[in-house]
């Protein structure tokens, strides 16, 4: 998606230890816009597929996920980092390391909305390690449910997280894949 990329090339920012903020935009700051037509991409790419269920992962993925949902015209569920009070009954439980926070975090959904007969699409910001994708991964298999694919805004090709979570069979759409990033802030795309 070239308009996503020079988005990047505009008002990204690189960081070391390979880190590309773009919170002015997409994880922090929301451009409602962009997102729209995040998800008109994402439902160009999937919509064939049947997709009854966005699941993604708190807290950037949220607002990506709810807005490609409105053209698939199907409900988000988002894996908690976090056990609640509110959550009653049984909950898939994955564990999933955030490369931006460095920690390992227990991630849930209730089994009350995730079911076998679910076509699943996965929505996130980003894929570096591959980390955050095989937990959701894990929580769709545990269901039962039938994993549609991985709709990705960017990926860090550099990283084995794509090429990983191709080798297991899923299909996965990056809408920006860098191919590498310099101190200077520039990013090169595949």
């Amino acid at each position: 998606m070239k308009q996503f990329e020079d988005r990047i090339r505009q008002d990204g920012i690189v960081r070391e230890g390979g880190v590309l903020k773009v919170d002015s935009f997409l994880n922090h700051q929301m451009d409602v816009a962009l997102f729209q037509d995040i998800g008109k991409e994402f439902f160009r790419l999937f919509g064939d597929s049947g997709v009854t269920k966005i699941l993604t992962i708190e807290a950037s993925g949220i607002g990506i996920a709810c807005i490609t949902a409105q053209y698939f015209q199907c409900p988000v569920i988002f894996a908690k980092k976090n056990k609640t009070r509110n959550i009653a009954g049984g909950v898939y439980t994955a564990k999933v390391e955030s490369f931006t926070h460095g920690k390992v975090y227990d991630v849930i959904v209730s089994k009350d909305f995730l079911k076998p007969e679910d076509r699943v699409l996965l929505i996130d910001d980003f894929l570096a390690n591959g980390s955050a994708l095989q937990g959701l991964i894990s929580l769709v298999h545990d269901a039962g449910a039938h994993l549609v694919g991985a709709g990705v805004c960017i990926e860090k090709a550099f990283q084995p997280g794509g090429d990983l979570i191709r080798a297991a069979g899923v299909r996965v759409e990056s809408l920006a894949r860098v191919k590498s990033m310099t101190p200077d802030g520039g990013v090169e795309f595949c």
